[in-house]
């Protein structure tokens, strides 16, 4: 069985509830404040750990008090926080939240989480069968250097390029398995698309995205499941409709499920319909990193399909 690594954020998620989103320039009254552990990285390793994967996290802390929370609670996920390097220079990275009739707005502010170097990448002990997994919550070039790396060591590497930016051609082609939105998608091939657009379509822009004719491109499209684009073969996963309470982390809880199931050796249409179950199950809980599900409860939402 292969294992996970995942290079990428750690966050404290200060999550403020209320009734409604404020408008530009509004005060509005809130429920309540809750401080949940985040960051993709983090969100994605406590995922894949929760599911049973070996999972080690490469990251960067602050020195303060939210620093030395956020290591206590990773431990105690099970995962490896030897790579996890304290960083006495700055604070630690941290997202502010507004939940809202179910949905959520973000501002990052990604403090150590920037400082997370391609030195803190180059010892990894990648193998063949272990999946490599990155976001675009640390520096772009640390990311390149990490799938250099997997590639090396024969190690598949699985990128979630958000949130959305620009990344150069070299970095694209590293990349094994893309996992992103249709509005990432249509942001990296310049192309707006919408989650109201057909299968087609968003299969058509994908293609042009692909820069390997062996790369994979899934598309997560929420309720309505996931589109895959596996080299030149075409499927889709149908997606769950659950009642969501916070939908923050559902990404990274699909992206942490999948690699658990890639690196135990799960084909890919299996693999991709037990993240759609991992992820139908974190928004029907409040918070990121705490809201990742085990696998025996998603075996249970499997097994009652």
């Amino acid at each position: 069985m292969g294992r996970v690594f995942v290079a990428g954020s750690i966050n404290m998620d200060v999550v403020a509830t209320a009734d409604r989103h404020p408008r530009v320039g509004e005060t509005v009254a809130g429920r309540q404040v809750l401080y949940f552990p985040g960051g993709k990285g983090a969100n994605q390793a406590v995922a894949a750990s929760r599911l049973g994967a070996k999972t080690t996290l490469i990251g960067r802390l602050g020195t303060d008090a939210f620093g030395a929370e956020l290591r206590t609670f990773l431990t105690a996920q099970g995962i490896d926080p030897g790579s996890i390097k304290e960083t006495p220079e700055t604070h630690t990275g941290t997202a502010i939240i507004t939940v809202a009739a179910s949905d959520n707005t973000i501002v990052v502010i990604p403090g150590s989480n920037a400082l997370v170097s391609a030195n803190d990448v180059a010892d990894v002990p990648l193998a063949k069968g272990d999946v490599a997994v990155s976001q675009f919550e640390i520096p772009l070039p640390t990311i390149a250097a990490f799938f250099r790396r997997a590639h090396v060591t024969g190690a598949t590497t699985l990128l979630n390029p958000a949130p959305a930016q620009k990344m150069s051609d070299e970095l694209l082609a590293l990349v094994d398995i893309l996992v992103l939105n249709e509005t990432e998608l249509g942001f990296l091939a310049g192309t707006e698309l919408t989650d109201h657009d057909e299968a087609a379509k968003i299969i058509a822009v994908a293609r042009k995205l692909q820069a390997r004719p062996d790369q994979t491109i899934c598309v997560t499209l929420g309720k309505r499941g996931v589109l895959a684009l596996a080299g030149r073969e075409e499927f889709a996963a149908p997606g769950r409709e659950v009642k969501a309470v916070d939908t923050t982390g559902a990404g990274d809880c699909f992206v942490g499920a999948l690699a658990s199931q890639l690196a135990e050796g799960v084909p890919l249409r299996s693999a991709l319909a037990f993240a759609n179950a991992a992820a139908s199950i974190s928004v029907q809980r409040m918070g990121a990193g705490p809201s990742m599900p085990t696998a025996a409860e998603v075996a249970a939402v499997l097994g009652a399909a």
